[in-house]
């Protein structure tokens, strides 16, 4: 008897634990949070927006340009996620302040600021992605291969690999990291 009941609270813990993990108990832990996600229309930032929408937060996307942002909008607006948009070029200082301006119009506030950019020129609590771009290396079948080799699970990233982890560190789930670096390269031998 005792034997079936600790084994009955072990499988009860590890249930708790797998449904914790995969997003069962909690959902939306980012709900009527704000972010901001710059560079955001394409690639890792569009794949950093889509999730931080889906896990309930304000996105506001930007890009440089009017019809990036348009289309990411539209998109992303018509998956039933709430974002809106602006341009940024988050070299002028005039379109940094228009990005927080629209944020505080349309929703009083920022709660998440993710920078794709290379230059951080905001304040406060900032989650910087690096973004590197391999376009000879996606064009070189040769080269992918070789570099699938280097990597512990043998593909290479797609942007969503890089959202999760993102995602993760907006929620309170991560509120005791502070000033670490993360790396998302699949096993890739790197320190930084």
């Amino acid at each position: 008897m005792h034997k079936t009941g600790l084994l009955g609270l072990c499988a009860r813990a590890w249930n708790s634990v797998r449904m914790a993990s995969s997003g069962m108990t909690r959902r939306d832990p980012l709900a009527n949070k704000v972010a901001l996600v710059t560079a955001s229309t394409d690639g890792i930032g569009f794949a950093i927006a889509r999730r931080l929408a889906q896990d309930g937060a304000h996105v506001v996307v930007s890009s440089r340009k009017q019809q990036n942002v348009d289309q990411a909008v539209a998109t992303l607006q018509g998956e039933g996620l709430s974002v809106t948009g602006t341009v940024c070029h988050v070299g002028k200082a005039e379109d940094r302040e228009r990005l927080v301006a629209t944020a505080v119009k349309l929703h009083g506030g920022i709660d998440i600021l993710v920078s794709n950019a290379a230059v951080n020129p905001f304040f406060g609590s900032i989650m910087d992605v690096t973004e590197e771009v391999w376009d000879k290396l996606w064009m070189d079948k040769e080269k992918q291969e070789s570099m699938k080799e280097t990597l512990q699970i043998r593909r290479l990233g797609e942007p969503e690999d890089c959202a999760g982890i993102v995602s993760f560190l907006c929620s309170e789930d991560a509120s005791y990291i502070t000033g670490e670096t993360m790396v998302v390269g699949g096993g890739t031998p790197s320190r930084l």
